[in-house]
């Protein structure tokens, strides 16, 4: 995503007009969106154009308590949930909505979560039936029949399950086998000596021996139970690709037969999990085959009672957040104010808010759209797209680096691009889901079941390419590089992002650069390696393929260089696919 860019590309307009950055700083405020006021006029435009364009509003605007990150877009994306809250509000107060009506469904889930005096009295309580299982486990095959129904409630751990398009065969969905279950960010937070990441390992520690403690554990058995836990996730992460090596999609494309997965892992029925799970055998693709060969060899050599212990591990960690306060606050001292950096909770609104997005979103998105999102918003943005593709179009062909060869291959994808812009044409059905006030654990549940059933209800059909993955109220974009598709929600698609009011410097200056960015990805090196019909297949010559990825080392040598805390520096390979996107969606903009 790009979120600092938009005043600047405006602002550089004028500069390339021939007119000082004084001049622009003199011009009357007619431009709706343009807020001269954040201009820094003590800095100097050709020295730190960041500075000048919007350093008045950063130094007026410091981070909020709550929140990790600030901008104008981010502000404006946590305004949204305050439309959401506007929503909600008014739902939760109609306590005789139809059954199943959207009304209901998010009324009745967004009162549940904000009744916390209820959530309190409950405790743990809500977890018991789901704990008693793990519990009554005595088996290997219990331990995979209980990796099942974890899974259907979106727990995935130790691996997790989703349907994607088949690389190979864009238009088919099959299962996507991804390696999951750590309590840290990544393989690296298990294994490096380096100060920050011995202190991560200390809290995640601590972090897991409370929700140990709060379920009812004596505070030794909790911490030793809280190194059980570690000691099978440091295992599963020494078997995990780190960041780097997951943004090549080569790396995890290993399709694979159904028959040569029961053989991966033999101790794990992979018929019975498809029985369960709802969707046919077939053909998979294996992300991380190494990953997985170390589940099999847990599951054949780790004790039962330690399963259980980390089975139980995974329950509380994905519950506490719906749970009562001190669970809440367990989870938000280690996923909100360590690894995140947030000085204090968002209100109990704004994150009811937000888990009702979550799981219910396309019930809740149908309200949002209705209200903030018109059909000419969604006419004016398909307009910009066309307009975007075709500066796009023209970059390509002035490229002096680039055969023609290869050109009409790059030209031919951008003709196939597929924009969806603000909401599907189809809305999901949650009128079946069991939502009700009386406990939030149990709607939450319900919900994460009907999302996973959802999902993996795909697999073994043809790609339904109407679908979004992600919600209308959401304030992002993306790029699905198997799809050839660019994805705007209504979310993102308001002030100052993007307005019906705003000319069309303005929303070129904004929403344009998110269009470009998300454009770029389709080139960037990752989208790259898929072809027009979004099959990971190499379609550039030999000599401008070479040509490229010495384009994008430059880019990543750059970024190396860029220190983000003292003596911790970015990792240009990390974020070559955002840099490039930044790069030329504001050029194309």
């Amino acid at each position: 995503m790009v979120t600092r860019v938009r005043a600047a590309v405006v602002l550089a307009a004028f500069l390339a007009s021939g007119r000082s950055p004084s001049a622009f700083a003199e011009e009357p405020n007619t431009l709706k969106g343009i807020e001269l006021s954040d201009i820094d006029r003590s800095a100097d435009a050709c020295t730190d154009f960041f500075e000048f364009s919007n350093g008045a509003w950063r130094s007026a605007n410091p981070i909020p308590p709550s929140m990790s990150r600030w901008s104008r877009r981010w502000q404006a994306g946590e305004s949204a949930k305050e439309q959401l809250k506007g929503i909600l509000d008014e739902t939760a107060a109609k306590k005789d909505a139809p059954k199943g009506s959207i009304d209901q469904l998010v009324g009745d889930y967004y009162a549940a979560c904000m009744d916390m005096s209820a959530r309190n009295a409950a405790g743990v309580a809500p977890l018991k039936p789901y704990l008693a299982e793990i519990d009554a486990i005595k088996t290997t095959a219990d331990v995979g029949r209980e990796i099942d129904r974890l899974h259907a409630m979106g727990i995935p751990a130790p691996f997790g399950v989703a349907a994607g398009s088949d690389n190979h065969n864009p238009n088919d969905v099959i299962a996507q086998i991804y390696a999951s279950g750590l309590g840290l960010p990544d393989r690296d937070y298990y294994f490096k000596p380096e100060p920050r990441f011995v202190e991560a390992r200390a809290k995640y520690l601590a972090y897991v021996q409370k929700l140990f403690e709060l379920a009812g554990r004596s505070p030794a058995k909790a911490k030793a139970d809280a190194a059980t836990v570690f000691a099978i996730e440091k295992k599963l992460a020494a078997a995990s690709l780190d960041r780097v090596a997951l943004r090549d999609p080569k790396a995890t494309d290993h399709k694979t037969t159904w028959a040569a997965l029961q053989k991966m892992t033999p101790a794990f029925d992979w018929t019975l999990y498809a029985k369960a799970a709802g969707f046919p055998p077939g053909d998979v693709n294996v992300n991380e085959p190494k990953f997985m060969a170390e589940v099999q060899k847990l599951l054949v050599s780790t004790p039962i009672a330690e399963w259980k212990t980390y089975l139980t591990l995974q329950v509380l960690d994905a519950a506490a957040p719906s749970l009562s306060e001190p669970f809440v606050q367990a989870s938000y001292e280690y996923g909100g104010a360590f690894l995140r950096g947030e000085k204090e909770m968002k209100p109990l609104w704004k994150r009811c808010a937000e888990s009702t997005d979550r799981q219910l979103g396309e019930a809740l998105g149908q309200k949002y759209v209705e209200k903030y999102f018109p059909p000419e918003a969604k006419a004016r943005m398909l307009e910009m797209v066309r307009n975007l593709q075709l500066a796009m179009k023209e970059t390509i062909e002035g490229l002096d680096w680039m055969s023609a060869a290869t050109k009409a291959r790059a030209l031919e994808k951008l003709t196939t691009f597929n924009p969806k812009i603000g909401y599907p044409d189809k809305w999901k059905d949650y009128s079946k889901v069991p939502i009700s006030r009386a406990s939030f654990v149990s709607d939450v549940v319900a919900a994460r079941n009907f999302n996973v059933e959802d999902d993996l209800a795909q697999i073994g059909k043809p790609v339904d390419r109407g679908r979004f993955g992600m919600t209308p109220p959401t304030s992002n974009a993306y790029y699905n590089p198997s799809l050839n598709e660019i994805v705007f929600p209504a979310g993102i698609l308001q002030p100052p992002a993007f307005s019906l009011e705003a000319n069309d410097a303005v929303n070129y200056g904004a929403i344009g650069v998110v269009i470009g960015h998300e454009i770029s990805h389709g080139y960037d090196d990752q989208g790259a390696q898929y072809d027009a019909q979004g099959r990971l297949k190499n379609w550039w010559s030999d000599e401008d393929l070479k040509k490229f990825q010495a384009k994008t080392q430059c880019i990543a040598d750059q970024y190396d260089q860029y220190e983000v805390d003292p003596g911790v520096f970015q990792k240009g390979k990390l974020v070559t696919g955002e840099s490039v996107g930044d790069l030329a969606g504001a050029r194309i903009a």
